[in-house]
């Protein structure tokens, strides 16, 4: 009932806004998410989201805050607190940060001056915008040096990273990405950190909750600060936190509030703390097996019906696929793959030639559709059909039964069953 009531009060106000969500959750049931930095969160969880708490003003931290009536407020964020740290095992962690990207702004203000050095995974091999591109804060604020991947592997060169952090000697080691697939070696990045006197830290954004369940190699007992977002892998709202070794709890404090931020989004850290109790489950452990089992077989069928994947396979939840040998760019990909149900993003692989507005590749991940049920015989199946639609873009008769076998495999796994917006 309390979907019921809360989205029949929309209907009345905005009828267009409660079209939206209409059309947005038939979307999704009609169609397969494959984006990796998506996921379906709970109903729980979207109950907290949409929730009273959303009405509070909370400047501050549990027991120290700028207005008065938060003795619940504190509840809910001290929950959130505690449950991360057992779930990740840190000695302090901040929930109050609003996205990945001013998490990774506010850990850079608890470590590093304007204009510090940062040795990071550029962007066009698979790092991310915050990582330090020309276009962002980060490039702007912050001197950085970049690694790569081996041209002829695709994959991280450690030895390579440790030549460039040698010369270079930055300030902060930065080990993450938002398209590699492949894992992290935590410990080989610490090892190299040291060398050079470097902090080390972690962007987990995309893996959190497959390090979360021991299913991909753990950054906090290596890495000074650790920062990820709350949805993708780890399956809840929309947001980001902080955290790392307890010498550094009051800067990054600091940074996030009075520093970047004024009050909290109480509704989110609540959603938080709800999706922290979800993934202390022994089930989480089992979704996050899932996750990696779910990619692994459709690297597998791709490669068996011909495609090109970076790396040859993957080892998290995600997946490059070079599209060049289809005569296409990543947008007319994406859009196609669109029209027929199978929603993925266009994204640069390593050593493009391409822009990075239609680039020479898709990037494909499994957690939404772990989440909703799917298991390794459908992503074998998945794998074909994004390869006849790939090879067949313009081809109407084909792409329509594609839809169709994308539609009958929706109908299979329904997404939120029993969840109805009111007509």
């Amino acid at each position: 009932m309390y979907h019921q009531w809360f989205t029949s009060d929309i209907e009345q106000t905005d009828k267009e806004i409660y079209d939206v969500l209409i059309n947005e959750l038939n979307r999704g049931r009609n169609g397969l998410e494959m984006i990796a930095s998506e996921n379906y969160v709970s109903k729980a969880v979207m109950q907290a989201m949409g929730s009273v708490l959303t009405n509070k003003y909370s400047e501050g931290y549990p027991g120290k805050r700028y207005y008065g009536g938060n003795e619940f407020i504190d509840v809910a964020e001290q929950l959130a607190i505690d449950r991360a740290k057992k779930l990740f095992g840190a000695d302090f962690v901040n929930v109050q940060s609003h996205s990945g990207s001013t998490a990774n702004m506010e850990a850079y203000f608890a470590l590093l001056e304007l204009g510090d050095s940062i040795l990071s995974m550029s962007l066009d091999q698979g790092g991310h915008l915050t990582h330090g591109h020309k276009v962002n804060f980060s490039g702007k604020f912050y001197k950085f040096h970049f690694y790569g991947v081996d041209r002829k592997t695709k994959m991280i060169d450690m030895e390579e990273v440790r030549r460039i952090a040698k010369e270079v000697k930055p300030k902060l080691i930065l080990a993450g990405f938002s398209a590699y697939p492949r894992e992290l070696d935590f410990k080989y990045f610490k090892e190299i950190a040291d060398e050079v006197d470097a902090y080390l830290m972690a962007d987990i954004a995309h893996i959190a909750g497959l390090v979360a369940a021991k299913e991909h190699p753990d950054p906090i007992p290596h890495c000074d600060i650790v920062t990820t977002t709350t949805h993708k892998t780890l399956r809840g709202p929309r947001g980001a936190m902080i955290m790392g070794k307890e010498e550094y709890e009051t800067a990054v404090n600091r940074a996030v509030f009075p520093g970047m931020q004024g009050g909290p989004l109480d509704h989110i850290i609540a959603a938080k703390a709800v999706s922290f109790k979800e993934a202390l489950q022994p089930d989480f452990r089992e979704y996050a097996k899932s996750i990696k089992k779910n990619a692994k077989a459709l690297a597998e069928s791709l490669v068996e019906h011909g495609a090109d994947v970076i790396t040859g396979g993957t080892d998290n939840h995600l997946l490059l696929l070079d599209i060049t040998k289809y005569g296409i760019g990543g947008k007319q990909a994406e859009k196609v793959l669109d029209k027929v149900g199978i929603f993925t993003n266009k994204n640069m692989i390593p050593f493009d030639t391409r822009s990075p507005f239609d680039p020479s590749g898709i990037r494909i991940g499994t957690p939404a559709l772990t989440t909703r049920g799917l298991g390794t015989s459908e992503m074998k199946e998945i794998g074909e059909l994004i390869v006849r639609t790939l090879a067949n873009p313009d081809d109407e008769a084909i792409l329509e039964t594609v839809k169709q076998s994308v539609n009958e495999m929706s109908e299979q796994f329904p997404l939120y069953p029993g969840f109805t917006l009111l007509r």
